[in-house]
């Protein structure tokens, strides 16, 4: 229920944020009710808490302000951690063809898993007033950008994330915990004990949801940090088997630093699956081409893309969350424990 006008300040107009509050819902949906931004319906239930409380607290529009946020350019921004990640181009490769069949330019930013150049990018964005919004990025641990996506969304853009972002935002969300569970299940069935994982970057959320699935059936595993390069997990596996040498398996949280974990297993002399299995993450085309095949977890990427960007351009209410499966491929890169 609408809180009392004690919310407004004294001898000042009341702002749409405290609208929203006194509402209890969120400033983008305060802003769709009485600006008719965004394209998108409300809830008869929200829609009266909101004219009730503007009429409460005796809010009034800004008339040229309105007008503005509903004039939107036809171009979408996919903010990504870095392009040159076949895992990121491919996600957005399915976004640009949604958008292209809807008649949109897509200006791709490149954050370099930088969160205040994110943030950067976000005000730009809405500067440009640009249409729609798609993060394609793993969240940062103690981010959130709330404020900047309820300013853009309240001034008519839609948001929407691979990956949760934050209440009202339209999520795809990837099974990282699922997959990261079904590797740890393959390699213990296949006897493995000694396992050694590769990390990637520090404080980003698809790291730790994949750690945690997996160490949801192997509770200690021998852990490296690396950055999700094939550099840097070649780095982490001679690393691992430095202080490790009796492991039997390494579980890459992404292919590329799979790659380079087969990589160092060839110059230190052990092959695979003979010795050590290895496991990555992501199913990329190069998966099929290393020697041996590698087995990983597959992500349908370009769909994840697709799907996230025909989110952001239907007319249904945000907040909404679609899943995307993980499926285990297994290849030649995995065998038995050794005795």
């Amino acid at each position: 229920m609408p809180r009392t006008s004690s919310t407004r300040p004294p001898g000042g107009a009341a702002t749409l944020q405290q609208v929203a509050t006194a509402a209890g819902v969120s400033l983008a949906t305060a802003s769709r009710v009485l600006h008719g931004s965004g394209g998108r319906r409300v809830a008869e239930e929200l829609a009266e808490r909101v004219t009730a409380a503007a009429a409460e607290l005796r809010y009034v529009a800004h008339a040229p302000a309105q007008s503005l946020a509903r004039s939107r350019s036809t171009v979408v921004g996919v903010l990504v951690h870095d392009i040159a990640d076949p895992y990121f181009a491919a996600i957005a490769a399915g976004a640009m063809q949604v958008a292209r069949e809807h008649d949109l330019m897509v200006l791709v930013a490149n954050t370099f898993r930088d969160p205040a150049l994110e943030r950067d990018y976000l005000a730009r964005l809405r500067a440009q007033r640009a249409r729609a919004m798609l993060l394609a990025g793993s969240a940062f641990a103690g981010e959130p950008f709330a404020e900047e996506l309820a300013g853009f969304a309240a001034a008519g853009g839609r948001v929407a994330a691979i990956g949760a972002r934050g209440e009202g935002i339209d999520t795809v969300e990837p099974d990282h915990a699922g997959g990261g569970r079904l590797v740890a299940e393959h390699l213990t069935a296949l006897g493995h004990r000694e396992i050694g994982v590769i990390t990637g970057p520090a404080g980003l959320a698809t790291v730790a949801q994949r750690l945690s699935g997996f160490t949801e059936v192997v509770a200690r595993p021998h852990v490296a940090g690396s950055d999700f390069t094939r550099e840097g997990g070649r780095a982490a596996a001679h690393e691992l088997l430095r202080a490790h040498p009796g492991l039997t398996a390494v579980f890459a949280l992404n292919d590329l630093m799979a790659a380079g974990a087969l990589a160092a297993l060839r110059e230190a002399g052990r092959s695979v699956p003979g010795e050590v299995s290895v496991v990555g993450f992501d199913d990329l085309p190069v998966a099929t081409d290393l020697t041996p095949g590698l087995t990983t977890v597959r992500l349908d990427l370009t769909g994840i893309g697709a799907q996230a960007m025909r989110l952001l351009l239907d007319d249904e209410p945000g907040g909404r969350t679609r899943p995307a499966p993980a499926e285990l491929v297994i290849r030649a890169s995995t065998g038995p424990a050794r005795p």
